[in-house]
């Protein structure tokens, strides 16, 4: 089969690999379709701790060719999505039902193989049934998920207002289930791409506020006119320091900052811990997704979550240089890889 293969940061190649035989409990599936998201990009530069050689790709949904003897709930021939994190059960964090922690933890696509390939074994147990959603409703399982695990962090008070920087592929499910499930009275979105900010207008947001990607401060007196008193709730979905400072000055005595966008593992954000003092302000931060695939994969079946043109790019794996740039690129909203194409 073909695959991409990371030797090293920055350093891979597209190349034929044996087929992977599936182990007790392991099934294998042929890869329909993988998203191509920001976290790969910093596995790209040899951030966010990956195994080498490595074949990247953790968002993948696929069908399942062939099972291990002992694998009785997932048949073959069935589509699955898969939950790409297999946490140890029994260490610390483990214990303390934070298996994103795990001491242990295998995650395909980052210290395991990945969907970045034609082929891809993971165990049984990771794999949720998805033959009512198509591939392309299907491959958002993951970051879906991820969102759904943030508002079970951010815990939303009904009717709060909520400012939410960042329309890509995360923003763009945030808006809809802050808005759906979060019980959030007034959502205002801010990014840089004007069809971007259409989107999420058209899926729930009540206002949209369009930023300067290099000068997104020249937005705050926009934003601040929005809420004079500042928001109950303002998230980062951006990543980017630059938009994170904007942060504490437009969230409301007593309000939440989320920090959900992933920083470089360098970045630093200067904090004035005296206004989060003297304010009341919290700070917190959601990291990939614990417990809640199968309420992920829900929102995707209720239409609660509505992907329609989201994907608006697609690669085979011969492409994959041309799907990493294309997810720095402001016209491109989700990048997928179709290893068959």
């Amino acid at each position: 089969m073909k695959a991409v293969v990371y030797s090293a940061p920055e350093t891979y190649q597209v190349r034929e690999v044996p087929d992977p035989v599936p182990a007790a409990g392991e099934v294998l599936i042929r890869v329909e379709r993988a998203g191509v998201c920001g976290t790969d990009l910093h596995l790209h530069k040899g951030e966010f701790g990956p195994v080498y050689p490595l074949v990247p790709g953790h968002e993948f949904t696929g069908t399942v060719v062939d099972a291990a003897g002992d694998v009785e709930d997932i048949a073959v021939g069935a589509r699955v999505a898969v939950d790409n994190t297999v946490a140890c059960g029994s260490c610390a964090d483990c214990r303390r039902a934070r298996p994103a922690y795990c001491r242990r933890l295998v995650a395909y696509g980052v210290n395991a193989p990945g969907g970045f390939a034609e082929l891809v074994t993971v165990p049984a147990a990771r794999c949720f049934p998805v033959d009512d959603l198509v591939p392309d409703v299907a491959v958002f399982a993951e970051p879906a998920a991820c969102v759904v695990h943030g508002l079970d962090v951010l815990d939303p008070a009904p009717g709060a207002s909520a400012l939410l920087f960042g329309a890509g592929p995360t923003g763009i499910i945030l808006a809809q289930l802050l808005k759906s499930l979060g019980g959030v009275g007034d959502l205002t979105v801010a990014a840089p791409s004007q069809p971007k900010l259409d989107l999420v207008l058209e899926r729930g947001a009540d206002a949209v506020v369009r930023m300067d990607r290099q000068d997104p401060a020249a937005a705050l007196r926009t934003l601040e006119r929005r809420a004079p008193e500042g928001f109950d709730i303002v998230i980062d979905a951006t990543g980017s320091t630059s938009v994170l400072e904007l942060t504490v000055p437009l969230t409301r005595t007593g309000g939440t900052i989320m920090v959900y966008g992933m920083t470089a593992e360098s970045a630093r954000w200067p904090v004035p811990s005296y206004e989060v003092f003297r304010r009341e302000l919290t700070v917190k931060g959601s990291f990939a997704q614990q417990f809640s695939f199968d309420r992920a994969i829900g929102v995707l079946r209720s239409g609660a979550v509505d992907t329609t043109g989201v994907i608006t790019h697609r690669f085979g794996l011969e492409e994959y240089a041309e799907a990493l740039n294309a997810v720095g690129d402001s016209a491109c909203i989700k990048a997928v890889i179709q290893p068959g194409s």
